[in-house]
Order: C-alpha cells, then structure tokens, then sequence
C-alpha cells in the first residue's frame, strides 16, 4: 500500500507523520496550513497519482487539517473518479477540530473526535485498522503521543506529560536550520528525527528538563555531514550548501550569458549564498526571494547584482549584494511558478 499523507504544519501535525513514516515504506507526505496551501497540497497529491499511473492500493490520508465544505466535496468527487477508472483508493481524514462538523457529518471518510489531539486519533487508528506497533520496539511510542496529547488539547492535571509536551511544541515549533519550502522532505525529517530522539527522555526523572537542555546537541547531531563538531550556525550553512548544491541544476536561472540559482523564503542568505558561490564556481549569482516579493542578491565578483536589482525592480545595492522588491509578486505554494516568474523577468531585460 502506498501512503500520500498531509498534515498540519505543528507539533501534532508531525506527530501524526512521525506515526505513518513508522508504518509505511511507501510514502509520500505533505504539510499544509490552511488556505491555499490544503487544496494545493489534495492537486499535488492527486497529480502524482493520475501521472505515475499508481493502481496498487492507495491511503489518501489527512489529519490535524480540517476542510471547508469546497475542499471536502473536490477531494471526494476527485477520488470517486479516479477509482471508477480502476484506482484503489481510500480517502481517511483524521481530526480534531470542531469546525469540521459538517463535513463529518456528511462524509463517512471524514473522522472527527475533538477529545483527543490528531496524533492520538492516528496512532489509535492505525493500530485498530492495520494492528500497528505491537512489537516491543515501539514502546516508546505511546508515551510520546500521550505528551503530545497533552499540550495539544492542553490537559494540565498530567502534569508529566504536559510538561514534556510544552518542551515537545517549542522544540517542533523552533525548526529553523532546514527551510521548510525548499526542502520540506529534509525539513520534516529533521522534526521527526528530533521527536523520535527526544522519545529516550520520557522516563527519565525530570526528563522535559533534560531534554530541554539537548535539544541544542540534538539539532547538531543531525546537522552534521561529517565527524567535525561545529557551531550549530556553521554547521546549518554547510548542511544548506551542500542541499542547494544537490539540486543546483533545479534551482538554476540564467541572465543573458551569467548562471544563478534561486531559492526561496531561505532568508538571511549572506553566509550561504558566498558559501554556495565560493564551492561552485560555475554559477555567477544567487536570489532568494520572499513571499512578499522581497528579493535579495548575491554575487562573488562575475556579475554587478545592484544593477540587476535597479533594472529589475527599481533595487539597488553593492555589486556583490543588493536588493529589490516585486511589487506585482503574489504569495506561490509551488517553487516551480517561483522560478517561472522570475526567468521571465530576467528574460524580458535588455
């Protein structure tokens, strides 16, 4: 069976992941916040599947996430479709939310129990339905989808478990290092790994306390690309460049006859950007760019970034780094469009 799993973007959200990522070799996850990006995340999902031409059986599950009626009713008509061509799919949502009543009133796919937290309805779930997490092995885990129960629904009086759960949601909650846009599978195994390691302290006497004072050592640990210790600022600039340099050939623009790469919502890109421009020399420039339209520009020497930045968008700047503004750039959920609307602007300078 192959897993296409969205959930929300906090601590409960990835609890639920962390859950299915134990369970299914086979998998493929998102994480949404609501608006656009839940609707966008059900047209990604359902892209794959129509273009990989998936028949074997097919989990489509969301948990944490609640749907408007319109979400709901597309993701329903959508999946009816593609089984009556002979897909095998089933739609389970899991959640906690009141506000989705009446799409739980209307769908049988839609599950809703607003007395425990979604991570706690999916590890139920999954043990009732596919006998999960029986062996010896995972007796860690119950105890941590009971803290992370209780600071979600904010149950005070397990005060064990509450205490755990509050170090759990700033731990989750303060994921900087590995941008979540660009590479959310890294980003999200970050979060899990941290979650699954912080699972050795629930027994402990004052173990919210221990953890709370390695979670530093933690998110190094993780960071690191070889048996050299670091700053945990270093060490995330070496893990970034080293993931832009992985994708570079995705990432590339062109302007006129100079090569850059593009990221974006990566932010303070001073120390990576040189970083990725010093390593790989080939490439003359480096824009990041904002959902706001805020862009930033880098460059080591091949080519003048103020005045790119000035005959783009009214910017300016040094040479070697600068900065503008789009104006008539609007908040994108997919990187691709990104990358679209800004070789069309260098595209259409002279």
């Amino acid at each position: 069976m192959t897993l296409f799993h969205i959930s929300h973007t906090d601590l409960d959200g990835y609890g639920c992941q962390l859950l299915t990522k134990e369970l299914f070799s086979q998998n493929y996850c998102l994480n949404a916040n609501y608006g656009i990006e839940v609707k966008q995340s059900i047209i990604h999902f359902l892209d794959i599947i129509k273009s990989e031409e998936i028949k074997e059986e097919i989990l489509f599950l969301i948990t944490d996430v609640n749907l408007t009626t319109a979400e709901a009713k597309y993701l329903d008509h959508e999946i009816k479709k593609l089984n009556e061509d002979g897909y095998k799919i089933k739609i389970q949502l899991l959640d906690h939310h009141s506000t989705g009543q009446s799409c739980a009133n209307k769908y049988d796919w839609y599950f809703l129990d607003t007395s425990r937290c979604a991570t706690k309805i999916t590890f139920d779930y999954l043990v009732k339905e596919y006998n999960a997490f029986q062996e010896e092995f995972y007796s860690w885990l119950e105890p941590l989808v009971n803290a992370i129960n209780a600071i979600d629904i904010w149950i005070e009086e397990e005060s064990k478990n509450f205490e755990f759960g509050k170090v759990l949601l700033s731990m989750i909650s303060n994921v900087r290092e590995i941008n979540n846009v660009l590479f959310a599978d890294k980003n999200r195994d970050f979060r899990i790994y941290l979650l699954k390691e912080s699972a050795h302290y629930l027994a402990l006497d004052d173990g919210n306390i221990k953890l709370d004072n390695e979670i530093h050592k933690l998110k190094k640990e993780f960071l690191k690309l070889d048996e050299n210790d670091d700053t945990i600022d270093n060490l995330s600039a070496k893990y970034l460049v080293n993931s832009i340099t992985t994708i570079k050939d995705k990432l590339t623009i062109t302007y006129q006859d100079k090569k850059g790469v593009l990221t974006y919502t990566l932010g303070s890109i001073s120390i990576p950007a040189n970083a990725f421009l010093k390593v790989n020399k080939d490439f003359d420039f480096f824009i990041d760019i904002s959902k706001r339209g805020n862009a930033s520009f880098r460059a080591d020497g091949n080519l003048d970034v103020g005045v790119l930045a000035q005959k783009l968008a009214n910017g300016g700047g040094h040479p070697n780094a600068s900065g503008c503004k789009f104006e008539d750039f609007k908040e994108i959920i997919n990187y691709e469009d990104v990358k679209k609307y800004m070789q069309a602007k260098l595209d259409n300078l002279k």
